[in-house]
């Protein structure tokens, strides 16, 4: 599968580090917490051992206040405690061989997809949960317990692509593996293209959403019957590597496919936004980037009073 990233994506990797380096810990915990919906045992401060005080900020939620210290301080104060229970998310990707497919930013889609789960990794490695990735085809089923931060993740999910075999994509078995062996209330991050979600996949994805904190991300891919994104460019299948011939490009066959992916991609979003779940979808890692942050940014504006946003401190541009 994945042997070398493009400039782009070596570029998209160096955003997400500075999103992890520059993001304090009480806005991370805030922002997944956002995400995937508050779960005491996995947040909870409370008969944990104190590691430090500091000053109330406006980051802060209200209920983190020790008004035992802000009251013989004067001035109101938060004490960081250890949490003695992590949270658990697991990061599947879908590593087909359409995911070598090329995307309208010059990526092929693995990259787009590696690059969306390291940035749930770079947050959910500052808050010390238990990551899991999962890499899938149908040929294997690779789980990946990571430990460290979040370089580790990183190297661990680009030894994991390289040694991944070449074949076809298997979605439904991604979904099933979903189902069966994460536990209940854990976050679940989905990465796939967008020719490999269809309509039948939305009850499967459905009982998902039931149990866990769920998250898709839906990677746009070249329309094979457009014109090319730029002059020079050459598109070849991604199944066979052959370039796509000249004559099979037609504005009618482009725009029903890319009608049909836009329904598509519609469909889930309804459906998924219903269960409280969450789609990102974009066309490169760029876009993906920004449609990342400004997901945590929306989902946080209610809990936070005025703070800098994520957008702010990271450079991203919402789209």
């Amino acid at each position: 599968m994945g042997s070398s990233l493009s400039d782009q994506s070596i570029a998209v990797r160096r955003k997400i580090e500075t999103l992890a380096t520059t993001l304090n810990l009480p806005t991370v915990r805030r922002a997944l917490g956002a995400l995937e919906g508050e779960h005491p045992s996995s947040r909870g401060d409370g008969g944990a051992d104190p590691i430090s005080t500091r000053d109330y900020t406006e980051e802060d939620e209200a209920r983190l206040i020790d008004w035992k210290l802000s009251a013989r301080t004067g001035r109101p104060m938060i004490t960081d405690r250890e949490r003695l229970v992590t949270s658990r998310i697991w990061l599947m990707l879908d590593v087909g061989i359409q995911m070598n497919g090329a995307c309208p930013s010059g990526e092929r889609a693995w990259e787009v997809g590696a690059n969306a789960l390291s940035m749930f990794a770079a947050l959910s490695c500052r808050r010390h949960d238990t990551i899991s990735l999962v890499l899938a085809n149908n040929r294997a089923i690779t789980r990946i317990p990571t430990k460290g931060g979040l370089a580790q993740f990183e190297r661990a999910l680009d030894k994991g692509l390289e040694r991944m075999p070449n074949a076809e994509g298997n979605l439904d078995a991604l979904i099933a593996y979903a189902n069966a062996h994460t536990d209940d209330g854990s976050m679940v991050v989905i990465a796939t293209d967008e020719t490999s979600l269809e309509e039948r996949h939305i009850d499967r994805l459905r009982a998902i959403g039931v149990n866990h904190h769920l998250t898709i991300i839906d990677i746009a891919t070249l329309n094979p019957f457009a014109p090319a994104p730029t002059p020079g460019t050459t598109v070849t299948d991604a199944y066979s590597g052959r370039r796509i011939p000249a004559f099979m490009k037609d504005a009618k066959a482009a725009d029903e496919v890319r009608t049909h992916r836009e329904y598509v991609a519609a469909q889930f979003d309804k459906e998924l936004r219903g269960l409280g779940a969450s789609t990102l979808r974009a066309s490169g890692s760029i876009a993906m980037f920004d449609n990342f942050v400004s997901m945590v940014s929306a989902s946080l504006k209610y809990s936070r009073a005025n703070g800098p946003s994520l957008l702010s401190k990271t450079g991203g541009t919402s789209r």
